[in-house]
């Protein structure tokens, strides 16, 4: 559905300028709010023909479901702000405490709940001696008697550098891989630790142990004792609030429009931008048979990465250094099943698979109808939403699971996903069982939060402040997660209204 205001009701301030906002996920219609209460007069181009990205929704055997992300991390309150003025804050909800399990190569184990990707805090739970066996204890033991420089004082680490140094190979492989493929769809060789886990390696210089500084970033979330949140209904009714705050604000929203070149006026191009009465960029757009050209003074671009450098490559070359490459190929693939023995739990919220378990070839599984209680409380007893993803970064793409056809089918990876489930959860769940499936497919819509990734990120940011009228946002710059992205867009947007108030 499109939809269309063409003019606030109401401003706190006058409508200054005109505005364009490339890219329809939460970063892009996050920026559009915060332009349209600045007084810009916004418009907003989405190529898909809905709104809000990764937070997008499908329905499942009568379920209306999250097809993406179905949590935020409570690290910060940027969320749980975003939901408070939305309306939402007495929607937000943290999941079931009794926690997932791991499947490791010598089978499965409850996951140590008090950790951050993986690492524990306390090497005494029973879960985490467990997972890691007398000898992997006493390796992570050491962490608590080195100096705090270990691991903190490079420019960048991996998170799997920053492990194995502290705490070893053990917690690493047992602990740490499996949460970072299941969260990150990534191998933890690849992924810059301050990207995925902000101020953990400032803490052990502060605490003094991984351990300590991982007990710290737990007790300072907004919610202790839990790492994520979640919202009654899924996560995909913030973007429909958002969406409804938009079109009552007058902001005008363009879905099915791709945006096909991007390109600067002479004055801006020859560096005599004014912004008080030229208008310098100009977008092409297609809309089916349609062609158009859009035309403001402030041009944000809130897609991918790799879309965002294609588009301003021509008149900003200096950004094509800098193109990200294209994330994981994601597979989801929900099924909702008639499994009344699911009413147990048997896996608690669900299990993580640690890389070349034989025989599995799902990445992780959530219970979707075990982690929230609202979700079970619509379906019913009996009734179980499991969700399974497949594919991560860091592997061959004739590793991952094949697919007969371009587009995936039931026929391709349900049949998998039944299989899998049955394995992961110890019981035999068939397609008798089956009520409804469905396959939702994410091609590189992960931004890669590869090890050196910020440092080129604030480069980009840089070149980008340096070209009046523009500013980039969204998951490959601000990092991954929700919540990363919303404090992401919100500085940046911050700074592009007080730039331009200056123009």
């Amino acid at each position: 559905m499109e939809h269309r205001k063409h003019a606030a009701k109401s401003h706190s301030h006058p409508v200054r300028e005109r505005a364009v906002v490339v890219g329809g996920g939460v970063s892009g219609l996050l920026a559009a709010k915060e332009l349209q209460a600045a007084g810009f007069q916004v418009s907003l181009y989405e190529a898909a023909a809905t709104l809000g990205g990764c937070f997008s929704s499908h329905e499942v055997a009568g379920v209306v479901l999250d097809g993406g992300a179905e949590s935020f991390a409570t690290r910060s309150t940027a969320v749980a702000d975003l939901a408070q003025e939305l309306g939402l804050a007495a929607n937000i909800v943290t999941p079931n405490p009794a926690g997932a399990w791991v499947w490791l190569p010598d089978g499965p184990v409850p996951l140590p709940r008090t950790g951050v990707l993986g690492i524990p805090s306390d090497l005494n739970a029973p879960e985490v001696r467990a997972a890691l066996g007398a000898s992997g204890v006493l390796r992570a033991a050491l962490d608590a008697k080195m100096p705090a420089t270990i691991g903190t004082t490079e420019a960048v680490s991996s998170v799997a550098d920053l492990v194995r140094a502290r705490m070893g190979k053990r917690v690493l492989e047992r602990l740490v891989a499996p949460v970072v493929g299941g969260v990150h769809s990534a191998d933890p060789e690849l992924l810059d630790v301050d990207m995925v886990a902000p101020g953990l390696r400032a803490g052990i210089r502060e605490h003094g142990s991984l351990a300590a500084a991982v007990a710290a970033q737990r007790a300072g979330g907004s919610k202790p004792g839990s790492a994520v949140g979640g919202l009654v209904g899924g996560m995909h009714t913030l973007v429909t609030a958002l969406v409804k705050a938009l079109v009552a604000a007058g902001v005008e929203l363009h879905t099915s429009h791709r945006i096909k070149a991007i390109y600067r006026g002479e004055e801006l191009a020859a560096g005599k931008h004014d912004g008080a009465t030229s208008l310098p960029w100009q977008l092409d757009w297609e809309h089916g048979t349609e062609r158009g050209v859009a035309t403001a003074q402030v041009l944000v671009v809130a897609t991918d990465g790799p879309t965002a450098v294609t588009l301003l490559g021509a008149e900003l070359p200096q950004l094509r250094p800098f193109a990200p490459a294209t994330g994981p190929d994601i597979r989801l693939v929900t099924l909702v099943v008639d499994v009344p023995e699911l009413d147990s739990a048997p896996r608690g919220t669900g299990i993580l698979v640690a890389p070349g378990v034989p025989g599995i070839k799902a990445k992780a599984l959530t219970h979707a109808t075990s982690k929230w209680a609202w979700l079970a409380d619509s379906t019913g007893p009996g009734t179980h939403v499991l969700r399974l993803s497949y594919g991560r970064a860091g592997v061959k793409a004739s590793d991952a699971v094949r697919l007969s056809a371009a587009t995936p089918t039931e026929e391709d990876l349900v049949p998998t996903a039944l299989a899998d489930a049955s394995t992961l959860l110890g019981l035999e769940i068939t397609e008798a069982d089956l009520l409804g499936s469905d396959i939702v497919r994410w091609r590189g819509a992960l931004p890669f939060a590869a090890v050196g990734h910020q440092a080129k990120m604030a480069q980009v940011q840089a070149l980008a402040s340096e070209v009046p009228g523009l500013a980039l946002t969204g998951g490959w710059l601000s990092g991954n997660g929700l919540a990363a992205v919303v404090a992401g867009t919100q500085r940046t947007m911050k700074a592009l209204i007080e730039s331009s108030a200056k123009v």
